[in-house]
């Protein structure tokens, strides 16, 4: 009977410890993933972060590349301890897993909460960055941001082109004259925001407001849904873990 039941727990290790290997695969490639994400945040939608005052969006993706980061790093290390046996192993594992899963529910929760408060901050902030900061010194981050913004959004000034008559470049001589910027043009060339006319440049209902608004909601999302989904597989990951150290004898001291 007592080698039934020391074959039994041999057999149960073994397939707790296949079980927590291919997790740790999948979750090795999650945490590619979740890094991904944050990057693409980071380096690609880059300039828009900087038209916006609060750092939460940021701080989002950050939060997202740390812990992908972390992930790939605790994957291999599963894997050394799923093989190896080894319950200190085991132990840092389990506690790695819990950090990064407090991390990316973090990112979520982040993510959420600005979700509930970006209309109020873009309607503060956005026409003030834009009438205040475009065109002028040391803000040529903002210029481009806006520049980039007004073209790949196809939108012109934050609620309206008017919104562009209280700009302060458009009032100076630098503006030569013109009305709007020429990235608020449909065919953008050199000189051509000198005409406002609904033929020459674009008039979305909303503005450029409703455009960012809708494209950082939906990233927004993005964000929230990686890391509350990776987090709850790495609740699984964790049960494994737990369920593998309690199989194992204990160590000897």
């Amino acid at each position: 009977m007592g080698a039934y039941d020391e074959k039994k727990e041999t057999c149960g290790t073994v397939c707790l410890k296949y079980l927590l290997f291919t997790f740790n695969f999948l979750f090795w490639l999650a945490g590619g993933v979740v890094m991904a994400v944050g990057v693409w945040t980071l380096v690609e939608k880059s300039d828009y972060i900087s038209l916006l005052s609060s750092k939460t969006y940021a701080a989002s993706a950050y939060i997202l590349v740390l812990a992908g980061a972390i992930v790939m790093v605790t994957g291999v290390l599963g894997c050394c301890a799923t093989f190896k046996e080894q319950r200190r192993l085991l132990r840092v594992y389990f506690v790695l897993l819990l950090c990064i899963f407090l991390l990316e529910i973090l990112a979520g929760v982040l993510a959420y909460i600005y979700y509930q408060q970006l209309n109020e901050e873009l309607k503060q902030t956005l026409r003030e960055t834009m009438v205040q900061k475009y065109q002028q010194k040391d803000q040529e981050h903002v210029t481009k941001a806006v520049d980039k913004l007004q073209q790949e959004f196809k939108c012109c000034g934050s609620n309206s082109s008017s919104d562009w008559a209280e700009s302060a470049w458009i009032r100076s001589s630098e503006a030569k004259g013109r009305m709007v910027p020429d990235s608020c043009c449909k065919s953008f060339t050199e000189g051509c925001g000198h005409r406002d006319h609904p033929s020459n440049i674009y008039k979305v209902e909303g503005g450029c407001i409703t455009k960012l608004e809708n494209f950082i909601l939906d990233h927004l999302k993005i964000i929230g849904a990686v890391g509350i989904g990776i987090a709850c597989v790495q609740v699984i990951g964790m049960v494994f873990t737990c369920c593998l150290y309690r199989s194992l004898k204990a160590e000897p001291y």
